[in-house]
């Protein structure tokens, strides 16, 4: 008998090996099929080794084998989409899923998942209702607007919006608000598949009314303004406003209206952000539509928010388009949820995320870097350097583009031959996974996006990256 037959006779069976994987909480509850694909793929891993002489009869003590198999399995039967810790400093990360909800949402989101809900059912007649309704009136109060509706995101809103009021004529827009948005997605070729026609006025940097009102004709529809939430013209500089817009469009029955990209509720000048509009303003200054998305600055689901004078969303509401474009329950519960926080502006500024993070005063992250640093310094021992130094984070989303938020970053420097990107690799892989940054030929954690109960986390996440456990 060969010595590689005897190798192989040392392995364990796929049914011995399952029936040790259900001694394990975690993965008792995972489907079966899918555990036994799972031993299956790393024996015959350990087979291949086996052939091409790679594994001696020492490598294959039953224990040490049987809990190589487990951690295999466990790491590949993780969900593929699942938890990450952000611990970058961008509020607002699209890559690592935008804005976080607030705790009233989750639970409104959980409620709405796990029993049957009043969804499309009118508790007053008992007949079938409308899912709008469940936010509309919310959206009233809020932004003082007449009428509301909510579509899946902002550029289904805009795409709604245009082809329910713009489809086949000419809608004039300025020259520099034609913006591209995430994803490669410019307004043009939004307004193009809607079935509108661009009519561009103005230079980059100006554009004055007389530019508008030249621009008009009898093909023309709508006049529309984007606003620069992902970027600034500074110097030189003019854009008409809402008001001076409805001087020559409101005569002509020509209605106005404004996609505000990255929507806001909340008035962030005691902040020192600098201007930005909110959609409450933009209601008062006689916007006849206005669009925003929901889960950037406003800090809720994603969902396109549509609100404005109630003649055009009635029109907006019977496009069959809508049906293609509408929030399922899961949404409309966490935007219920996140705009009842609004109607107190500090309650919403404590208990919305994105906002909490955006606000948090500096000395504040001062301190909870130092937690963090301490506890680093306790799990790491020698293998890194662990300091403090000043920062920036960033709101991100395409929100702010121009505005640096002050922070203090805990940098990790591996004492050993430990590269960075080895390092930052090994987090990448951990469970669950923790994204920083590299800066200043260091690995840099900033507070500012961490919560309180992740900071003990994020510490064992380094030190497991140390010690090679990731």
């Amino acid at each position: 008998m060969s010595e590689k037959t005897n190798l192989y006779r040392l392995l364990p069976s796929v049914d011995g090996v399952l029936e040790r994987l259900f001694e394990e909480p975690d993965l008792a509850a995972r489907p079966r099929p899918l555990l036994k694909d799972l031993v299956t793929e790393a024996l015959d891993h350990v087979r291949a080794a086996i052939r091409a002489g790679e594994v001696e009869q020492g490598d294959l003590d039953e224990a040490a084998l049987l809990s190589k198999i487990i951690d295999t399995v466990r790491r590949r039967s993780r969900p593929h989409f699942r938890r990450v810790v952000n611990a970058t400093g961008v509020v607002i990360h699209t890559n690592l899923g935008r804005s976080l909800l607030a705790d009233e949402a989750v639970q409104a989101v959980t409620e709405a998942c796990a029993r049957y809900s009043n969804l499309e059912f009118d508790l007053h007649t008992g007949k079938r209702g409308s899912r709008y309704s469940h936010v509309e009136e919310i959206l009233r109060r809020v932004t003082g607007a007449e009428a509301g509706l909510v579509v899946n995101n902002n550029a289904a809103a805009v795409l709604l919006v245009l082809d329910t009021l713009c489809k086949g004529g000419e809608v004039v827009v300025s020259r520099g608000e034609l913006v591209e948005i995430g994803g490669s997605f410019r307004i043009p070729e939004v307004m193009e598949k809607s079935g509108a026609l661009l009519r561009e006025v103005g230079a980059t940097n100006r554009t004055h009314l007389r530019d508008y009102e030249n621009a008009i004709t009898d093909e023309t529809v709508a006049l529309l303004k984007v606003h620069a939430s992902n970027y600034r013209i500074i110097g030189f500089t003019k854009e008409v406003s809402i008001p001076e817009l409805q001087e020559i469009a409101r005569p002509r029955g020509l209605p106005v209206i404004e996609d505000l990209g990255s929507g806001n509720l909340f008035d962030f000048a005691p902040f020192a952000f600098g201007y930005e509009p909110t959609a409450q303003e933009k209601v008062a200054q006689g916007a006849d539509v206005i669009t925003f998305s929901g889960d950037k600055v406003l800090g809720g689901p994603q969902a396109g928010i549509i609100v404005g004078r109630a003649e055009y969303i009635e029109r907006i509401k019977r496009n069959p388009l809508n049906r293609a474009l509408r929030i399922d329950k899961m949404t409309l519960a966490a935007l219920e949820a996140t705009l009842q926080l609004y109607m107190d502006p500090e309650l919403a500024r404590k208990k919305v995320p994105t906002i909490a993070m955006m606000t948090v005063p500096p000395e504040e992250l001062r301190k909870k870097a130092d937690r963090l640093a301490r506890r680093l310094r306790r799990e790491v021992g020698e293998s890194a350097a662990i300091s403090l130094a000043p920062g920036a984070s960033r709101v991100g989303g395409g929100s702010f583009p121009e505005r640096d938020l002050e922070t203090t970053l805990v940098r990790v420097e591996p004492a050993g031959g430990l590269s960075l990107e080895a390092l930052r690799d090994r987090l990448l892989a951990g469970d669950p996974p923790l994204v920083g940054r590299i800066e200043d030929e260091a690995f840099c954690l900033d507070p500012r996006t961490l919560a309180e109960d992740e900071l003990s986390l994020a510490a064992g996440l380094v030190a497991a990256a140390f010690s090679g456990a990731a």
